[in-house]
């Protein structure tokens, strides 16, 4: 290897800064399909990298109009019922390292560096970022999408012999029911005001609706049935946003059964704050041949403003 074993590490630290200014640009263009939550869940990166909370306000409107006599004084008003939380924002890790055979024998190939163990490491941050939105982190006191305990859940109603809740029991008009229930809910939940408008399933479920037919002869599946008649196309003319999430909703409904979500993506419902979104720190020596580079990223949970529009359906 031509270079002196005393300035080696030196000479390795410089190529592997020079390498890094190279492979980070590509790494944070990347875009990962399977990642679930940037779809699910609007994302806010407004905030100061290093803030340490945000505070935000949960609350619904009430009140009601009534019939009003120019002369009367005691004019109804509507009124906030609102309640503040804060929400923690926590800072994690993950980077890559190399060792100095690895650098000096790139240096002395003139190679350049694989982008592969950068892209591992934001790779394994989306991963992180992603499970804390849908079910949060126990040991942050975090909750995610799918298991706010603010949340209305509810049991589907049992199948035409009265003993089972499953789609995968149910007709495909009893299946249509549950959904449009569900949709339903948030609409009267909400005294009108607001109609779920995203719809969340397990991957087994929605593979069933997506393949069983409703009937016999005709070549409709029951998931096509659904886009066509739920309530909020029915109401909007919008097509109703139905997505399959792996994993997390096949145990988060009550008795560990399989869960449905609804609610209307919006801002103004539920938002996760990423204050300071996935970034490489400056490549260092942390030991006597061995170079890291560090990559940090801070958030919080997912906070949902508007409890009521959001909808949990079990036992589907």
């Amino acid at each position: 290897m031509n270079m002196h074993v005393h300035d080696a590490p030196q000479r390795a630290l410089g190529f592997l800064i020079q390498q890094a200014t190279l492979i980070e640009p590509t790494v944070y263009q990347l875009r990962y399909q399977d990642i679930q939550y940037p779809s699910l869940i609007p994302v806010d990166t407004s905030a100061p990298d290093w803030i340490n909370s945000v505070t935000y306000f949960s609350g619904d409107a009430v009140g009601a109009a009534q019939w009003f006599s120019g002369k009367a004084q005691d004019v109804p008003n509507a009124e906030l019922l609102r309640e503040k939380f804060e929400s923690t924002v926590s800072m994690a890790a993950i980077g890559y390292r190399y060792d100095l055979e690895e650098l000096g024998k790139a240096m002395m190939l003139s190679m350049n560096l694989s982008a592969d163990k950068a892209t591992a490491a934001r790779r394994i941050s989306e991963e992180f970022i992603d499970r804390v939105a849908l079910v949060g982190d126990a040991t942050k006191g975090m909750v995610g999408l799918v298991n706010n305990p603010n949340v209305t859940a509810t049991t589907a109603p049992a199948d035409g012999t009265g003993s089972a809740t499953t789609f995968a029991s149910k007709t495909p008009d009893q299946v249509l029911r549950d959904v449009n229930g569900v949709l339903t809910g948030v609409f009267t939940g909400t005294l009108g005001t607001e109609i779920a408008d995203t719809l969340l399933l397990s991957y087994s479920v929605l593979l069933d609706l997506s393949t069983r037919r409703i009937d016999a002869v005709n070549q409709t599946t029951i998931l096509e049935w659904i886009e066509r008649n739920n309530i909020y196309t029915r109401t909007t003319g919008n097509a109703l946003t139905i997505r399959g999430v792996f994993g997390y909703l096949d145990t988060a409904g009550a008795s560990s059964t399989k869960r449905m979500v609804a609610y209307r993506r919006s801002p103004e419902v539920l938002k996760m704050h990423v204050p300071m979104p996935f970034r490489f720190l400056p490549a260092w020596q942390v030991g006597p041949i061995l170079f890291e580079v560090p990559g940090i990223f801070r958030l919080g949970g997912v906070d949902i403003r508007r409890p009521k529009s959001v909808r949990y359906l079990d036992g589907i």
